[in-house]
């Protein structure tokens, strides 16, 4: 692969509510325009937080200004924030927008993670639909989600299934006060019905020894049907990062291979999943290389090529101090100020990754866009 260009989606601007721009993603939609997201606020995560949209036509050289469909958001009567917004075409028309949304009244000004049980403030999955490109958006409708997943985490954009269902990627949480062993795991729910009723959880990561943590699952669907996930996974024993884990699914994610170590760390993005099989992962590596790479596949479940590789952005910072608790790791992340590459494939044989980088004072939203050839 080769970096075609690289330029910025959106400048963040430092001591505003738009100061850090993240959770970035790009979607191209029939027309061939595209569509990004990201949250911006005034820090990493603050009760002014809300969801940006940009729009180009040209794959992405340029991008119109911020505009921000969604505002004052309450679920059951309670004010809250959209943490991040992912978006599917179901059809030319049809657009789902899927939105992890964080109570900002029950613990009022209390950070999102809780340091000290593991926990994380009350949160929920929200879908929107647009019939108009996404210019307008439907109210929000709540996802029921069992109570034994805790606080829903939206890992990845809604997967659309080769035999029409769609999917929805969820991580587990703990409740704020709760002191309880954390049994963390990742499953999907299905939908038969383009997202109006969803399926109970089917298990798309687990250690059940509870030792291994299997965070922010990203996945894709390849053009043979199959499902690729890669996970971001902790040795809670140890307190360290392993390698990224890939799991292969020929059912829909109904069941899966045994994860396969990729032999490199840490946390990855939403894969590229190209029409003729090949996979583009992008992903950060926070505490080594201090930047951020992407390299090719040449099928959904083949080795990425380290002769690929490309390196998409460098941090200048010193080395990162790890911690083995797990609890300061959790509110430690708000710190990061680079990271959450997002892979998409355009129309034309590109792979454009936006991610975010920049300091503690400002982060903006920039793209790298590939070629593949």
């Amino acid at each position: 692969m080769k970096i075609k260009n690289t330029g910025y989606i959106s400048r963040a601007e430092a001591g505003t509510n738009r100061a850090c721009l993240t959770f970035g993603t790009v979607t191209q939609i029939s027309d061939g325009t595209l569509l990004a997201t990201a949250r911006a606020g005034n820090d990493k995560d603050s009760d002014n937080e809300l969801i940006e949209f940009y729009r180009s036509i040209d794959d992405g050289n340029n991008w119109g200004a911020a505009t921000t469909p969604f505002r004052d958001v309450f679920v059951d009567g309670k004010f809250g924030t959209l943490k991040l917004c992912y978006l599917t075409e179901l059809a030319p028309d049809h657009i789902l927008a899927a939105a992890m949304w964080v109570d900002r009244e029950s613990y009022p000004g209390k950070p999102l993670f809780n340091s000290k049980t593991e926990g994380c403030l009350p949160m929920a999955i929200l879908l929107a639909s647009s019939s108009d490109k996404g210019e307008t958006w439907t109210e929000w409708r709540c996802v029921q989600m069992p109570d034994e997943l805790g606080p829903p985490s939206l890992t990845n954009p809604i997967l659309k299934m080769p035999d029409g269902s769609l999917a929805m990627s969820i991580e587990t949480n703990k409740h704020y006060d709760d002191y309880s062993a954390w049994e963390q795991k990742a499953v999907f729910l299905y939908s038969h019905d383009m997202g109006k009723s969803w399926s109970l959880p089917v298990i798309a990561a687990e250690d059940s020894a509870a030792k291994i943590f299997n965070w922010d699952l990203r996945c894709g669907v390849g053009s043979d049907g199959r499902v690729a996930s890669f996970a971001w996974t902790y040795d809670t024993l140890t307190g360290k990062y392993l390698n990224i884990h890939r799991r292969i699914s020929g059912n829909g994610g109904h069941s899966w291979d045994a994860a396969t170590d990729l032999g490199f760390a840490d946390q990855a993005g939403p894969p590229a999943m190209l029409p003729d099989g090949r996979v583009v992962l992008a992903w950060v590596d926070r505490f080594e290389g201090r930047n951020i790479r992407a390299r090719i596949a040449p099928a959904i479940d083949a080795p990425f090529d380290a002769n690929s590789e490309v390196v998409l952005y460098n941090h200048d910072d010193s080395k990162m101090e790890g911690t083995d608790n797990l609890g300061d790791l959790l509110v430690g992340m708000e710190m990061w100020s680079f990271g959450l590459p997002f892979a998409t494939a355009l129309n034309n044989g590109d792979v454009l990754v936006t991610y975010y980088a920049g300091d503690r004072r400002s982060m903006g939203l920039y793209y790298a866009k590939l070629s593949t050839l």
